[in-house]
């Protein structure tokens, strides 16, 4: 039986707790974070699935943990740019390491963990639940194949509402220096998926940011700026459909509201206050090794949630469309037991998905794709679980390197809306062919 220990327990954390909870031949055993109170809401997650609790370890007692304990499976995931500082020493320890996405922030630290794989041939997953949905497997199966013959561009654009988009606003990822920005936080995962499509290395970026929608100066442009620095106990954020009522979910009154003592963190800000320093419209132009191109565009305020992605090639087009939510009413107020904005449920007014091919000379097909229920990310989830602690599709799961390239082109996105100038990616970080 593998003795595991988990490190952040935030939000995501809950599908490893809840999942490691139900394998018979993993005992989670340690739970380690800043937050004592937020350990023990997990630790009852623990008792309710008829598991015993584990122990607790503040952030600072990692490593005397990972000896006390005996551990040999280390799941991360705290903020992401404290990743790098679980991950190498539990290497070093010779642990199984899996990390939630991004796999770090910075090349700085990527660097550092590549370098620790390298050095101790440690086992290091990224937890890319997006390779394991069945529409995304569709996808690679069909390019494969050669429906389109050689794939010449890929056009992606990725929408995320103002229910799920705003949420990045609220909490610590408006900080770039905890998560690197969208770039890196969010669209790692959209990188990784066309390298994993195309089986393909990204090799030069070039790309626009701005912060267009949220923060105070575009609230108070736009009229629809409320004065409140966090949503609990504010009247002016009582009817303001861009607040996060953390009272009204159990989830998120357990994991953030009653733990605030404890760390002050605040997880229900202002999304047009002050201090938000990452973008929320992108694009981003992208080259890979197969001479392939990629244009990519992330917007954080729309009022439908989903993505469009096509893919051109010698021999046709392929083009896959998913609408996770077709639109938010106002004042949508969350009813996850787990609290969670994106991910655990089915998102408000879910639409569906489709996969058309449009073959040269020939009448379009559209491609037949199994129930998208929208649950746990279309099913995605669960089988990445299935993939990184039964070995049940562990040839899909992503490694240090996989993690590094999806990481790699969103810093050089980062760089390039700095510089106004496009980035090679070899001169972000060195990564291991």
């Amino acid at each position: 039986m593998d003795r595991a220990a988990i490190v952040g327990t935030g939000n995501r954390a809950q599908l490893f707790t809840e999942g490691l909870a139900r394998r018979e031949h993993v005992d989670l055993v340690a739970f380690c974070d800043p937050n004592p109170v937020r350990m023990a809401h997990h630790n009852t997650l623990l008792t309710t699935a008829g598991r015993p609790e584990a122990r607790t370890y503040p952030a600072e007692g990692f490593e005397k943990m990972l000896a006390a304990e005996d551990i040999e499976l280390v799941v991360v995931t705290g903020v992401d740019a404290t990743h790098d500082a679980y991950i190498v020493p539990a290497l070093r320890a010779g642990c199984r390491v899996v990390t939630e996405k991004p796999m770090t922030v910075d090349a700085e630290r990527c660097r550092r963990i590549l370098d620790t794989v390298e050095e101790t041939s440690g086992d290091l997953s990224v937890a890319f639940n997006y390779r394991f949905s069945p529409v995304h497997e569709l996808v690679r199966r069909e390019l494969a194949a050669g429906a389109v013959g050689e794939v010449t561009s890929v056009h992606f654009e990725w929408l995320l509402d103002t229910r799920h988009g705003a949420d990045y606003f609220r909490r610590w990822h408006r900080e770039r220096e905890h998560s690197g920005g969208l770039m890196v936080h969010k669209a790692g995962h959209h990188f990784d998926l066309v390298n994993w499509w195309l089986g393909a290395r990204p090799e030069r970026v070039f790309g626009v940011g701005r912060l267009a929608f949220y923060g105070r100066e575009n609230g108070t442009r736009l009229g629809v700026r409320r004065e409140y620095e966090r949503a609990h106990g504010s009247a002016a954020a009582a009817d303001d459909p861009f607040a996060l009522h953390l009272q009204d979910n159990e989830g998120l009154r357990a994991l953030y509201l009653e733990a605030e003592e404890a760390d002050g963190y605040h997880r229900d800000r202002n999304v047009f206050g002050d201090g938000i320093t990452i973008e929320d419209d992108m694009a981003v132009v992208a080259q890979y090794s197969t001479g392939a191109s990629l244009s990519y565009h992330l917007t954080a305020y729309s009022p439908w949630e989903g993505y469009r992605v096509m893919f051109n090639g010698t021999g046709g087009r392929l083009e896959l469309e998913v609408e996770e939510s077709r639109w938010q009413p106002p004042g949508a107020r969350l009813s996850s037991r787990k609290g969670a904005v994106h991910g655990d449920t089915a998102m408000v007014n879910a639409g569906g998905a489709r996969i058309l091919v449009r073959p040269l000379w020939e009448p379009p097909r559209e491609v037949e794709i199994p129930a998208f229920d929208h649950e746990g990310h279309g099913g995605a989830d669960a089988r990445l679980l299935r993939a990184l602690f039964d070995g049940e599709g562990a040839a899909t799961a992503a490694n240090a390197v996989d993690g590094a390239l999806a990481l790699a082109t969103g810093l050089a996105a980062n760089r390039s809306f700095a510089t106004g100038a496009a980035v090679e990616i070899k001169d972000v970080v060195r990564i291991p062919q």
